[in-house]
């Protein structure tokens, strides 16, 4: 077997994930596991048809970032990247609200070679972390299209990437919806995964529940999953101290009526979450949560950050693992 070729044994540890801070998360279990032992399961709602290509931002994110390729600087796209393409598009009078940096789009132009000769995105996305030399499983929540929607208070359903990039966040948000996931079918192999008596632990990275995690779930079969699965499930919040690490997810909840705290994110997932992980700022939350919380320094500045998060998480999972199996 090559050092790039899945082995046929599952992974231990599947994570949840949409972009830049879930990828964080990734990264921090991809380093302090084993080979082949992580799987990520990547939101696609964010995905988008952008100058007649494929775009994958969540995908692509997570890849670069467990790659070590990925833009620190900008917090999203490619390390070391060049605007030629951009530069000259732009000056032809073509879109250029959605910036693709030149090594990246060579990464959107081969997908959209590969999807029109047939090929799945799952499929497509193996090929690419093989290409990176990514050791851990990348699975895209779904082949089939589920695309989040934002409904505005002036009436208007925004695709995401028109509400985030093209008005930068700056509609009043009244809602979203998941276009085409009652008729997706779940990654197989995620489901699997949940299925598998042996997993360690599932894990929902600090991303933002509504257009990162919520397009996963709304997927017919993977809440199911979810609740069925014998592993623990725990999230790690996006929030701490009543503010965002990245993103727009306070704004959103605010604008919706809810308090922008972790209890907030995670009834999202009360349905399945084993257990929780809060920033210490956030300690006087443990209580009022209805499973069990575990506080650890969530800020991830840096990779050591990432990696002592992962261990916490993975300690704070096994823990309850044996309490799951017990009464299970």
């Amino acid at each position: 077997m090559s050092a790039l070729q899945a082995p046929s044994t599952p992974p231990t540890v599947l994570a949840l994930s949409g972009g830049i801070g879930g990828a964080k998360l990734a990264l921090g279990l991809y380093r302090v596991l084993a080979p082949w032992e992580l799987a990520v399961a990547i939101n696609t709602g964010d995905d988008f048809t952008h100058l007649g290509l494929h775009i994958a931002p969540d995908v692509d994110t997570v890849m670069y970032t467990l790659a070590g390729e990925n833009n620190t600087e900008l917090g999203w796209g490619r390390i070391g990247e060049s605007w030629n393409f951009m530069q000259q598009f732009s000056r032809l009078g073509g879109e250029d609200w959605f910036n693709l940096g030149d090594g990246d789009l060579a990464v959107h132009m081969r997908r959209r070679q590969l999807l029109d000769d047939g090929l799945g995105l799952g499929a497509i996305t193996s090929r690419f972390y093989a290409s990176f030399g990514i050791q851990a499983h990348a699975w895209p929540a779904s082949d089939d299209p589920v695309r989040t929607m934002i409904a505005t208070a002036d009436g208007r359903r925004l695709p995401f990437q028109n509400y985030f990039v093209g008005e930068k966040c700056a509609p009043e948000v009244r809602g979203f919806s998941y276009v085409g996931a009652d008729h997706a079918s779940p990654n197989a192999e995620l489901i699997a995964a949940l299925n598998d008596g042996n997993l360690r632990a599932v894990v929902i990275c600090p991303s933002n529940p509504f257009v990162s995690i919520n397009p996963i779930l709304a997927i017919p079969g993977v809440r199911d999953a979810l609740r069925s699965c014998r592993a623990p499930v725990v999230a790690v919040s996006p929030i701490v101290g009543g503010a965002a690490i990245k993103g727009p997810l306070v704004k959103m909840m605010t604008e919706l009526g809810q308090s922008a705290n972790a209890r907030s994110v995670f009834d999202n997932y009360r349905d399945f979450l084993s257990g929780a992980v809060i920033d210490s700022v956030d300690m006087d939350l443990a209580e009022s949560l209805d499973v069990p919380a575990f506080v650890a320094p969530t800020v991830m500045k840096d990779i050591t950050d990432r990696e002592n998060l992962a261990r916490a998480v993975l300690d704070f999972a096994d823990g309850l693992s044996i309490d799951v199996r017990e009464t299970g």
